[in-house]
Parts: structure tokens; sequence; C-alpha cells
């Protein structure tokens, strides 16, 4: 089952009187359940092409269908609903806010999508119980270590229990050690069924992915 479809997907910047071309006619598909990952070099696009994905940006051109719908042509509203309930999304850089714990953290989407607190916090407790941390649930991040922080912002993308599974360079920040377990964890889910892509520049980071693409340019190619 194809869950999202690139088709022919262009995405200009116009600076002054110059247009930038970042993508350049990218075409795509995502089966439900497989593991991907987008490898690229600085400048190659990988990052605007996963905010196409994750629509937090809009194509110039082209057709992006996501569970069949052509949601290219939905506006930002509707956008930001198929983002909280079906993308889950997992920061280079974590992401989360100082002055809360891991629990609430974790609890967050869910109360965009007004869920009952009682349900938000099972849910929530839940999630970080897969990703290990159970017992730092009431831990905010400047007391937990570079790894246990990402784990936190996996148990976030988890708890909305989405369609895809999106890890921008999920381990840039981390020794390769840490890194590593990380990308266990990612391979656990992905082995329940998850459907993942992983945006990354490393190689070793892309070997635990079953199809990698490459893109240079703007343009998918066959090796970088």
């Amino acid at each position: 089952m194809v869950l999202l479809q690139l088709k022919n997907i262009v995405k200009d910047y116009f600076l002054w009187i110059q247009t930038v071309n970042v993508l350049k006619g990218i075409n795509l598909e995502v089966q439900k359940g497989e593991f991907i990952s987008i490898m690229g070099h600085s400048g190659s696009g990988k990052s605007t092409l996963m905010n196409i994905i994750w629509l937090l940006d809009s194509t110039t051109t082209g057709e992006y269908f996501f569970e069949w719908d052509n949601v290219a042509s939905l506006d930002s509203d509707q956008h930001a609903t198929i983002r909280g309930q079906k993308i889950g999304f997992v920061f280079q850089t974590y992401n989360l806010i100082p002055r809360k714990s891991a629990l609430e953290q974790v609890m967050l989407p869910l109360a965009y999508q007004w869920v009952p607190k009682a349900e938000r916090i099972e849910r929530a407790t839940k999630a970080l119980e897969k990703v290990w941390l159970g017992h730092r649930i009431a831990n905010k991040p400047n007391e937990l270590s570079g790894g246990e922080q990402q784990r936190v912002s996996i148990a976030r993308a988890l708890v909305i229990n989405p369609s895809i599974i999106l890890a921008d360079e999920p381990t840039g920040a981390l020794d390769s050690k840490t890194g590593n377990e990380i990308m266990q964890m990612i391979t656990d889910l992905h082995q329940e069924w998850k459907t993942i892509v992983l945006i990354t520049h490393e190689k070793e980071i892309a070997a635990y992915a079953k199809r990698n693409l490459y893109l240079r340019d703007g343009q998918f190619v066959d090796k970088i």
C-alpha cells in the first residue's frame, strides 16, 4: 500500500530578482511499513524535501498524495491537522521545552488534539516507557543526557500513533555509541510496522534503512 507519493515536485525560492531552484522534479513513493533513508550533502535539498513531506512547506509545482489524498491542494490549517495527527517528527536538536518535564513534553501534541488530560498522561507515560524512560518522566531536559533527550523526542513523535515517522538527522548531535543506540530504537519501531523516512548525510546511519535514496542538487541520483 502506498502511504505517500510525490509527483514531479518542484520547489523554487524567489530572492529579489533571482530564482533558486531547490527541488527539480522529485518523484517518490513510500509504501506503508517501509524504512527509507534520504542521503545528501549540505545544500542538496534534503531539508526542503523533508519539510514538504512534513507539510511545513509548500511546493511550487507538483502533486503530493498522503494516504491517497492530494494534500498539496489543502490549506495551512488542514496541513497542521495532518501534521498533528498523522506525522511524527524527530528533530536533530530534540526541540524540547526547557521548563517542561519529559511527561509534559510528550503530552503536548495530544493537548493540541483536545485529548482529555487523563488520557494524555496515560498515553505519554506508555510512550516514554516504550523508549525506556519510564523512570525519567519527571525530569526536565537539563536533567537528561543527549540520548535521553532524543528518546523523549521519539516518544513525542510516537504518542500520536502516527502513520509515518520523519527523522531529520536524529543522531547528528550525539556521539557514535549513543547514535547507534538511537538508530537501533528506530529500527525496532520499523519492525513494529512503523513507516520511517530518515534524513542523514552519514552512510553508517543510512545503512540501518531498508532502501537508500540519494539527493544531489535537488534531484535523486544513483549515488552521491
